[in-house]
């Protein structure tokens, strides 16, 4: 008996003294929330601390940023919960078709994401607040509902902001709108390491940390995600429902709960006297963001935007003449966390029976997409498609019918072997948002760009099919093996894609020396198109290891190279032809710093180190006036705001080391710098003014800002003709389907090569105005004009532009490397 006692008194003072261990994140900190910014490595030992002592509590680590910090996620619920979380998990897959089998699940699946925007910076406290409220003062609401926190999306954007800012704050805090904490230095906290935004990333999971935390999300497909933000310093507060434009496939039911969780926030901000506004400015349309891809994945997914953002700092003085605190912020962003796990677990039978249905695609007009095009782009859509768990397969069709994407009415495509991507899957609605022609707008207003469609992005010929397409097969892709043959005069690799590219790249970093051929030849049975790459014995006789190298690499990015035993070509051009060139070990240097885009600099950046893996020099802009050009070959301008940077002093200096064999590329808005100035062939196109402009602007006040619509491009897709026969379009036919992310209109090139142009602009996909698209008439796309040796390249497009227009990116590295490339290094 006196055993069985003692057995009770150790279990009750163990429970006991592991109740009293659990800290909140004040007494772990050592200071109030709100009072300072945490360190990601802080907020990772809190919610170890949290799991260590709470059983409500398991957190686990998904990925690591590019700077090594760990991404990581807490699921908090009922101990009962925890203990059976994996069979939970199944059963609600289950509910979806994702998982075989009957389900009738109960629990309600809530994801709260912080800090996707590292200078947003008080989600990441709330986090840490909002886990403990729920396990010591909510845990009724944990019975029924899964509450899944990611603390902080971006962990090296939110400490670049945090690091920086515990460095130059004042103390105490300065409230004053010009102190230096309120102003932070390029690029700001905002993007990733690669400067990326991250919440721009969702459905193109460019970087590693939107990869690694999609292989989670996608094992768990929440019934309610919300990305919490922050916006302008004299804006309150924003949370659901949502403005318009919503995408189509949104259901009732996604819109109906958006107002009652609206609702049920408002009840708490009204009771504490806290300032709103709901169903302005954030609509749900375009796909990548932390709203739209849960909700295009059967979520009710939101976004919550908190007054604050990199300016606010510990405190700041607002326009309105109060002082908005990050205790404030972090309050806010509480309770609404607090309240969505609420109204979740208070209607999750409701968001069960709603959730099963969204999932149910029969309605869908497309049954199935069926694309065409070279393994190359094809295995990149794969890619793409498996990072989503969106199921597709090849077909033995012969011929297909539907509407024919590069003619934009309908029309076939012989089908044999092609990939079929069906919306008759559980994700079949996601499937119809990424790769439908044209996405419907129900309002003009929106706030990203109306158009992504896949198969103009990746280049591929496409059908979009009103019937279900046979696919029942899965191809198999053979393994390249090259073999070296040192006795033939070289090898020959075609130029078609972004590896090929790479293939090059890694060849000119071991010193190998490679050639392109600018006209089209063929060798024995095998036909060549320009661009092809040449490596002869000839150029590399000094390499006694030239045959292994050039072999191993093109196994390595898995390219076929043709043995040619013979420098005579059995038509058109022989290896040492004038038109057979040797490319350049280019030496690149980028512009970034102020004036520049960060998130321009960042995808260029991205692009050679994650992508094409050769090396750029960045320079900042505070340097960039006294460096000497004459070591670089390629100068590469991003898109940015340069109006006061380029001086005539500058524009000179630029003149004359172009004249001398340098080439600058100049990306979207950096064009503008050169736009009209002596000894540049580039202007802007211009409207004829309309006859009552002398009397002024008579449009309403109310109506000002959809006038503008007209002359407004929101991302849209349009048909360009190429001039295939030039360096920059080798690896493209004379149809290129562009981008176009803004307005600006630049006239066709006098003097230069119009080497992507819009002759009558034919808008394919996404919203463009009347005024804009007249605008559009027999303008620039991509150009090329030579100064003395050297060259400029206009990209009045950027296909660099997020990172997921894979066709453009050809288009990018065929500048570097092969427009007016007879030299070497001036």
């Amino acid at each position: 008996m006196k055993k069985i006692v003692f057995i009770l008194f150790v279990g009750i003072t163990s429970l006991t003294f592991s109740q009293n261990s659990l800290q909140s994140p004040t007494d772990f900190l050592g200071y109030s929330i709100g009072a300072q910014f945490t360190r990601h490595a802080d907020v990772v030992r809190y919610f170890d601390h949290i799991a260590k002592y709470s059983k409500k509590v398991t957190y686990h680590t998904y990925g690591k940023t590019n700077e090594r910090r760990p991404l990581t996620y807490a699921i908090i619920s009922s101990e009962e919960n925890i203990k059976n979380i994996e069979n939970i998990r199944i059963e609600h897959l289950k509910n979806t078709g994702i998982i075989e089998g009957t389900a009738n699940p109960k629990v309600a699946v809530v994801w709260l994401s912080y800090n996707v925007h590292g200078n947003e910076a008080s989600s990441t406290e709330a986090a840490m607040q909002t886990v403990y409220e729920l396990i010591t003062q909510k845990s009724e609401w944990l019975q029924n509902t899964i509450v899944i926190i990611d603390p902080c999306v971006n962990p090296d954007g939110r400490d670049r902001y945090a690091n920086w800012y515990n460095q130059v704050k004042a103390t105490p805090f300065n409230t004053d709108q010009n102190a230096t904490e309120h102003n932070e230095p390029w690029p700001g906290g905002r993007p990733n390491h690669y400067l990326f935004d991250l919440n721009r990333d969702w459905a193109w999971a460019t970087q590693v940390e939107t990869q690694q935390r999609l292989d989670v999300y996608n094992k768990w497909l929440p019934h309610v995600h919300v990305d919490f933000h922050e916006q302008g310093i004299n804006e309150p507060y924003y949370f659901a429902p949502a403005a318009e434009p919503f995408h189509e496939i949104i259901t009732p039911w996604q819109r109906d709960f958006q107002t009652q969780i609206g609702k049920n926030h408002a009840r708490y901000f009204d009771q504490n006297g806290w300032l709103f506004f709901t169903r302005e400015r954030f609509d749900l349309l375009y796909p990548s963001y932390g709203d739209t891809y849960p909700t295009f994945m059967g979520a009710i997914g939101m976004t919550y935007e908190q007054a604050g953002h990199g300016r606010s700092g510990l405190a700041i003085q607002t326009d309105e003449g109060y002082v908005l605190t990050l205790k404030d912020r972090v309050s806010h962003h509480t309770t609404t966390g607090l309240s969505t796990v609420e109204i979740s677990s208070k209607q999750a039978e409701e968001l069960n029976s709603e959730f099963k249905k969204f999932f149910i695609n029969n309605d869908l007009k497309y049954k199935s997409y069926v694309l065409k095009g070279s393994s190359d782009k094809i295995n990149s859509l794969i890619s793409l498609l498996d990072k989503h768990d969106i199921k597709y397969g090849f077909t033995d069709a012969t011929k297909v019918s539907g509407f024919n994407f590069k003619t934009s009415k309908n029309g076939s495509i012989n089908a044999k072997g092609a990939l079929v991507v069906s919306t008759n899957q559980p994700k079949g609605k996601m499937v119809k948002v990424l790769f439908e022609p044209n996405a419907k707008l129900s309002e003009p207003l929106t706030y990203d760009i109306t158009a992504w469609s896949i198969p103009y992005a990746y280049g591929l010929d496409a059908i979009a099919s009103t019937t279900l397409v046979p696919a029942n097969h899965t191809k198999q892709i053979g393994t390249i093996t090259n073999t070296p043959d040192p006795k033939a005069a070289g090898y020959i690799a075609k130029w078609n894609d972004i590896k090929d590219a790479s293939f090059m790249a890694e060849l000119l970093q071991n010193n190998i020396k490679v050639r392109f051929s600018e006209k089209d030849f063929s060798h024995t049975n095998e036909r060549f198109k320009k661009g092809s790459l040449i490596i002869t014995k000839s150029d590399n006789k000094s390499n006694p290891n030239y045959d292994q190298i050039v072999t191993k690499i093109a196994n390595k990015y898995q390219r076929k190279l043709y043995v040619a035993n013979t420098s005579f070509a059995t038509r058109g051009v022989d290896f040492g032809s004038p038109d057979i060139k040797l490319i350049n070990n280019q030496k690149i240097a980028v512009l970034k710093g102020n004036y520049t885009s960060s998130l321009s600099y960042g995808a260029i950046w991205h692009f050679f180190e994650q992508q094409l893996h050769f090396p750029i020099t960045s320079i900042d802009t505070d340097a960039f006036k006294h460096i000497d050009l004459t070591y670089y070959d390629v100068l590469i301008i991003p898109d940015g705001y340069y109006n006061s940077y380029f001086d005539q002093k500058t524009i000179s200096k630029l003149t004359n080391w172009v004249k001398k064999g340098g080439k600058i590329i100049t990306l979207a808005g950096a064009t503008k710098v050169f736009a009209g100035k002596k000894g540049f062939d580039i202007k802007k196109n211009t409207t004829q003014k309309q006859e009552n402009d002398s009397i002024g602007n008579l449009t309403p006040y109310d109506q000002r800002e959809r006038e503008n619509l007209k002359s407004l491009i929101t991302g849209g897709i349009f048909k360009t003709k190429v001039d295939a026969s030039h360096p920059m379009a080798f690896g493209y036919d004379d149809t290129y389907f562009s981008l176009k992310i803004g307005d600006d209109s630049f006239a066709l090139l006098n003097e230069g090569y119009n080497i992507a142009r819009i002759e009558t602009p034919e808008n394919v996909s996404g919203f463009a105005g009347e005024d804009a698209l007249k605008q559009l008439k027999n303008s620039l796309v991509f150009g090329e004009t030579r100064i003395g040796n050297g060259s400029i390249v206009y990209m009045i497009d950027n296909p660099l532009f997020r990172s997921f227009w894979e066709n453009g990116k050809l288009f990018f590295v065929n500048a570097i490397f092969f427009v007016n490339n007879n030299k070497f290094r001036i």
